[in-house]
C-alpha cells in the first residue's frame, strides 16, 4: 500500500515513515503543500495523509484543489487542531477521515486500511462504531456479535449515521438520505426514529448524541 505523507514536522514525518514501513506501507514524504499535486501526478497512491499546517500551500487549500479537480484519492487529515468545528469543516471540504495529534500508530494504520478498502469498493465493506457493526453485503447490523433487529426506517437512519460515524448530520440531511423517495416527510420524523434507536442502544457504549445547531452524531465510548 503506497501512501503520500504531507507533513512539515521532520521528526514526526521521519517516525511515521519508519513506523508505517514496518507494517508494509510504502510512504513517500513531502513537507510543502506545493509538492502534493506534483507528487500525485508522478505517482499513483492509495491514500494521502495530509497535515493542515503545511507551508507553501496549506492543507485546506490542498484538499480543496484535489476535490475541485475531482481527485478521489482517500485523504486522512492529520492535525493538532483537535476541535469539533475543525473536524466537521474538513469532512465537509472532502476529507475522508480525521486524526488528531498525538495519536497511536495502530489507530492510524487501521484508519488507512479502512479508507483504502472503502475506496477500492470492497465487495462487503463494513462500517463500525465500537461494538456496533454494519455489513453492507448482508445489510445486517450486529451489536456485540448479536444481530440487531430494527424496523426498515430505524435501519435506514442507523445506517446513515454509522456510515458517517463521528460526523454530525442534520435532521434535513438524514431526511434527504433516508426518505429520498418519499414526499412530505418532516424532519420531526427523524426525532422519533432517533429516540427509538437510543432505546435500542441503551446499556451499550454506542450513543447518538445531539449537537446543538449541527444535528446528530453516532459515537462510541468503548
Amino acid at each position: 500500500m503506497r501512501i503520500l505523507l504531507a507533513e512539515d514536522e521532520r521528526e514526526l514525518a521521519t517516525w511515521l515513515v519508519r513506523a508505517l514501513g514496518q507494517s508494509d506501507f510504502q510512504v513517500d514524504w513531502v513537507d510543502d503543500g506545493r509538492m502534493v499535486r506534483r507528487s500525485l501526478k508522478a505517482t499513483r497512491y492509495d491514500a494521502l495523509i495530509l497535515d493542515l499546517g503545511l507551508p507553501g500551500v496549506g492543507g485546506h487549500d490542498v484538499l480543496a484543489e484535489l476535490r475541485d479537480a475531482d481527485e478521489r484519492l482517500p485523504v486522512l487529515i492529520l492535525t493538532a487542531r483537535d476541535s469539533l468545528i475543525e473536524r466537521v469543516s474538513t469532512l465537509h471540504e472532502g476529507a475522508d477521515d480525521f486524526l488528531a495529534k498525538p495519536f497511536d500508530i495502530a489507530e492510524l494504520e487501521a484508519r488507512l486500511v479502512a479508507l483504502v478498502r472503502r475506496a477500492r469498493g470492497s465487495d462487503r465493506p463494513r462500517f463500525a462504531c465500537g461494538p456496533l457493526v454494519y455489513d453492507s453485503g448482508s445489510k445486517q447490523f450486529t451489536l456485540g456479535h448479536e444481530a440487531l433487529n430494527l424496523t426498515p426506517r430505524e435501519h435506514a437512519v442507523l445506517r446513515t449515521l454509522i456510515q458517517r460515524s463521528g460526523e454530525p448530520l442534520s435532521k434535513q440531511e438524514i431526511v434527504e438520505r433516508v426518505f429520498s423517495d418519499e414526499q412530505d416527510v418532516q424532519p420531526d420524523a427523524v426525532e422519533v426514529l432517533v429516540h427509538r434507536l437510543r432505546k435500542r442502544l441503551q446499556a451499550t457504549p454506542v450513543v447518538i448524541r445531539t449537537l446543538r445547531g449541527l444535528g446528530y452524531v453516532l459515537e462510541s465510548a468503548a
